[in-house]
């Protein structure tokens, strides 16, 4: 519930900074402007995200007959969360690492790398394919697409400024020094809320993840086992195409230090220690 409320406050974060940016760099005409123009852009990305991503990884579907006990493993998770059955996929990559893609549960797929596959045992895995489809139940798709509309649009509006001027909503000239500021740090100030917007929906899909499947304690077995695994070991197809690495259930191109703060992904040792607070909750009752 908190990273539900969370997630509510921070899109109403960007849409506020969008708006007050709008008013002051391009008055009313520049932010319809700047919003149509990431609207247009982010539908294309949201409504065939799932192809474009799959074929970026190369991903292959698969069925019961190809897949049969990694095939029955998500379908039975699906019918736990009340979910229509997603598309499966498997990724020929060493790199263990999964993702869920879709824009609504109708149009959901799930993949998971054959390295993933490989060092977690059945529960583990049980685990991240249920996380998977708690973001396809919580349609975070849909979220992060709103969220990196919006982040498009102030970065766009902030261009606008750059090349013709900042001018408030009354048309006069907008103080260069002004101008200049908010060109630099309004993508950047969009760029942590949209970054917060997604850590929260990872936190919120670990809690979904670990209810679907009834074990905190595996899927926080399955995130220590796949960061231990994962350093080391590229996911090529990510480095590639670095705008996917937010879908993974870990950012394959995750730093320290001060990059904490661009991550699209909360730290690991939080996650889990959530999920084992879960687990003893559970366990006390």
């Amino acid at each position: 519930m908190f990273n539900m409320l969370k997630t509510a406050v921070l899109m109403a974060a960007i849409t506020g900074l969008f708006m007050a940016i709008g008013s002051l760099l391009g008055g009313q005409q520049g932010m319809v402007i700047a919003l149509v123009i990431a609207l247009g852009m982010n539908f294309f990305s949201y409504w065939f995200s799932d192809k474009l991503v799959l074929k970026m990884y190369n991903a292959r579907e698969v069925d019961e007959t190809t897949a049969p006990q990694f095939y029955r493993m998500v379908r039975e998770l699906a019918q736990r969360a009340n979910l229509p059955m997603p598309r499966v996929y498997i990724i020929n990559e060493d790199a263990p690492n999964a993702f869920a893609t879709g824009r609504n549960p109708q149009n959901a797929a799930v993949a998971a790398t054959t390295g993933l596959m490989r060092i977690l045992t059945e529960r583990e895995l049980r685990g991240v394919m249920a996380h998977e489809l708690a973001h396809v139940k919580h349609r975070d798709i849909l979220i992060s697409t709103i969220s990196a509309t919006m982040a498009g649009a102030i970065s766009m509006l902030a261009n606008f400024a750059m090349f013709f001027g900042g001018r408030d909503s009354e048309g006069r000239p907008v103080n260069p020094v002004v101008s200049i500021l908010v060109m630099i740090l309004a993508p950047l100030a969009a760029s942590l809320i949209q970054m917060a917007i997604s850590r929260a929906r990872e936190f919120e899909a670990d809690r979904g993840g670990a209810e679907i499947c009834g074990d905190p304690q595996a899927l926080a077995s399955a995130l220590d086992k796949i960061q231990r695994y994962a350093r080391g070991i590229p996911l090529e197809a990510a480095e590639r195409h670095p705008e996917t690495a937010q879908m993974m259930i870990m950012n394959p191109l995750s730093g320290g230090g001060l990059s904490g703060l661009f991550s699209t992904h909360p730290s690991t040792e939080e996650r889990i220690a959530r999920l084992m607070a879960m687990a003893r909750g559970a366990m006390a009752r």
